[in-house]
């Protein structure tokens, strides 16, 4: 008799496995995506209660349901993690809870999601690794599903409240005095991608859900350093700065609120900028403003966009200037350009400025001076809440797809071009005595192929013979419309005589992020790196009236925008109250990225690696990171409270 011997099934303790795979999700996201491997143990710690919350979730039932519903859960914790690879490479940030639940406009464009899909399959197949091997093990029977029993509960929630103390008791512990430390972020600063590098995507994640239901507001950190730069304006010098006579004293006084007093005493030792040899150049001047979308230096040439081209030689140029990218990516870009403020993260700035009052938008500065405003966008009217925005920032009149223009113009490609929309609204305003435009234009949108793209269809024939690759050349052909755009205008201003009296300023909402870093540097004239220089954008300023170019190597971002503006038109502003600052002032520059990041004019500094990189042949005092973080700091939380408290409407009767 032959006796058979039935092989033991090695079985794997569903506990250990979910602890292993939320660290596991943690690790690949750090290294593959940020690149670091900072916060290891808080990763660790915090990971550990979220897999025991989630092995006391698929434990509540029967076998059966208890399988089906932990393929649910650890899917969805597998696709969250996906979907923030995704989103950190298209736009260098971390999704938050509120544009997760605006999807429809934030995760809109699949042919996108697909290209960074297959450019980073093998992140994602790791990602959903632990998912694939749950399905086999469960199914083949190694990872028992039974229902928990009583001790089972008990024990488990001990050990989540107990790790879970360990770990804040830890975090605790860090310095207080350091802005971006454990301890900061996890209770008094509001930084995703910081929290995200440290602590990780889950901690990051129920920080966002914690602070958008039941509000969140930044402490103040006592880091040693100013959170300002603090100017003493000579009494006499008051006339050669650009500010208004506000009485930040008696506001100081009178208020009772500690935030908004806060505000004032920040605002009133801000660094103002000095008047200067380009104050009121453009005085009286009309102003046809644009932010383009996907708008880049390398779009600038003579032989595609002749147009843009002379704008650059013959206007301003603005050699340093750069526009990061801010989680919500256009609507971010154009609340910066046109605000001067930093977004709040985790929401829809764009949105929540519904009804605050705005001194310095563009039309409210220039309807004082007896000017018209209008407004246009060539894609969907109420795309990103922009209606109600546009309103709020004070225009006559807004006209885009789906109020109005579709009447005049073919709105029904995609994307819609830029030329046309310039062709049927100039007459709404070029005949009045004083006029500003504002247009936001999609024309440069991608998908830059062959197929699916209006734009590129239209003038093929303009890059077909250029020596790049197809989406190159494809998100050239997008960028030939802007330029056809603004030739239109600018014959139709010379054909109504007022091409001398008008000026042109286009910057852009972020860079192509269509494009691959590649396909970017096949167009640049230099290495461009994933980090900085890939937000290297323009800033064009041009008027029939200007007799030669001027020159501007300083540095400059789109917060900057606003301010040099009002600076270049003489208008009458409190520069203290604007988070940018006017780019051919003296103050010393400043670019802010969204991960707080800089760069300044002696080096730059990367927050997620924490190295500085100085300028050649320049020298550092000790404490310049943490002096230009605190700075930093500041106008973050300044920026977050102009926007919640409606602080401008607070100081209205002084400006």
């Amino acid at each position: 008799m032959k006796h058979m011997m039935k092989k033991k099934k090695m079985l794997i303790p569903s506990f250990l496995f979910l602890l292993i795979f939320i660290i596991f999700e943690e690790m690949i996201f750090s290294t593959f995506v940020l690149n670091t491997g900072e916060g290891i143990l808080w990763k660790i710690l915090l990971s550990l209660p979220i897999g025991t919350v989630l092995y006391l979730l698929i434990g509540l039932g029967s076998e059966k349901f208890n399988r089906i519903f932990s393929y649910i859960l650890i899917f969805l914790i597998s696709f969250i993690f996906g979907a923030q690879v995704i989103y950190y490479e298209v736009y260098g940030s971390i999704i938050s809870i509120f544009s997760m639940m605006n999807g429809n406009q934030v995760f809109q464009f699949f042919e996108m999601i697909l290209k960074k899909i297959l450019e980073n399959w093998y992140i994602i197949v790791l990602v959903f690794l632990p998912f694939i091997l749950w399905v086999v093990l469960t199914t083949k029977k190694n990872i028992l599903l039974k229902k928990h029993n009583a001790k089972q509960r008990l024990s488990k929630i001990i050990f989540i409240v107990v790790v879970q103390l360990f770990a804040i008791l830890c975090i605790n512990f860090t310095s207080s005095k350091d802005i971006y430390s454990a301890k900061n972020l996890y209770y008094n600063v509001h930084s995703p991608l910081l929290t995200a590098s440290k602590m990780g995507i889950c901690t990051t994640m129920r920080l966002d859900i914690q602070r958008l239901i039941f509000g969140f507001e930044e402490k103040e950190i006592d880091t040693g350093d100013i959170v300002n730069d603090p100017t003493v304006i000579p009494e006499n010098q008051e006339k050669g700065y650009n500010i208004l006579e506000i009485d930040f004293d008696s506001l100081i006084a009178n208020e009772t609120d500690e935030t908004i007093k806060n505000m004032h005493e920040y605002f009133s030792t801000a660094t103002p900028t000095k008047k200067n040899e380009y104050t009121g150049m453009f005085e009286g001047k009309n102003l046809v403003v644009f932010v383009a979308e996907a708008f880049s230096t390398m779009a600038i040439r003579e032989d595609v966009t002749p147009t843009l081209y002379k704008l650059y030689k013959e206007g301003f140029q603005f050699d340093n200037f750069y526009t990061p990218v801010f989680p919500v990516s256009t609507a971010d870009g154009e609340y910066i350009t046109d605000t001067s403020l930093i977004p709040k993260e985790g929401v829809w700035s764009i949105k929540r400025i519904d009804g605050n009052y705005m001194p310095y938008s563009y039309a409210n500065v220039f309807e004082k001076l007896g000017y018209s405003s209008n407004a246009y966008h060539n894609h969907t009217y109420t795309y990103y809440n922009r209606d109600t925005y546009i309103k709020t920032m004070g225009y006559n009149s807004y006209l885009a797809k789906g109020n109005g223009l579709e009447e005049r113009m073919n709105c029904t490609l995609w994307p819609n071009s830029d030329y046309e929309m310039i062709d049927v609204t100039v007459d709404d305003y070029i005949n009045n005595d004083n006029f500003v435009a504002y247009y936001m234009t999609v024309s440069g949108h991608l998908y830059y192929t062959r197929t699916g793209n209006m734009m590129v269809y239209r003038n093929w024939d303009v890059v077909k013979d250029l020596p790049y690759s197809e989406p190159a050349r494809c998100y050239l052909a997008t960028e030939v419309e802007l330029d056809k755009a603004i030739a239109e205008l600018i014959k139709r201003l010379e054909a109504a005589g007022k091409l001398e009296d008008t000026v042109i300023a286009i910057s852009a909402d972020h860079y192509p992020y269509g494009l691959t870093l590649d396909e970017i540097n096949e167009l640049s004239t230099y290495q461009r790196d994933d980090v900085f220089e890939k937000y290297h954008m323009p800033f064009l300023v041009w008027s029939g009236s200007m007799k030669e170019p001027i020159k501007v190597d300083k540095l400059g971002s789109s917060l900057d925008v606003l301010p040099t503006l009002l600076n270049l038109f003489g208008i009458e502003y409190d520069s203290r109250l604007l988070i940018g600052k006017d780019i051919l002032s003296d103050v010393e520059p400043l670019v802010i990225y969204s991960n707080r990041s800089f760069i300044t004019d002696k080096g730059r500094y990367n927050s997620i690696t924490k190295k500085f990189i100085p300028n050649e042949g320049v020298e550092v005092e000790d404490g310049y990171v943490k002096k230009i973080s605190s700075i930093i700091n500041g106008k973050y939380k300044m920026s977050r409270l102009v926007l919640e408290k409606n602080y401008y409407n607070i100081i209205r009767e002084q400006l």
